[in-house]
């Protein structure tokens, strides 16, 4: 049985050759496998926001800083995404948060 790191692979794969949604089944695939897996949730955070998907893009990002809260890039991440959602308000929050936790202002 593939692993949550055997199908990353197999979705890094598939969107190299351009094929985004076979890669965000893939990576869907891998966090059903491990819900704590945050190289896919991040992965399908920016997929989907290819996509246009910005509700499911969100969602990923969002997993990814609860899987990872100290971890200073998860929230530079998760600014991004909301950026490219449109939602600046949320984009600043996140990067302020990160900013802090940077800085160790948290």
């Amino acid at each position: 049985m593939a692993t949550a790191y055997d199908l990353y692979d197999e979705a890094i794969a598939l969107r190299d050759a351009g094929e985004k949604p076979g890669a965000v089944a893939k990576l869907e695939a891998a966090v059903a496998l491990d819900p704590e897996f945050a190289i896919g949730h991040g992965l399908l955070a920016k997929l989907y926001v290819d996509l246009a998907e910005s509700d499911k893009a969100i969602f990923h990002a969002k997993r990814v800083v609860e899987i990872e809260p100290d971890d200073t890039f998860s929230y530079t991440a998760l600014s991004i995404i909301y950026q490219r959602c449109g939602k600046i308000p949320e984009a600043e929050h996140a990067k302020a948060i990160a900013f802090n936790k940077q800085h160790g202002l948290d």
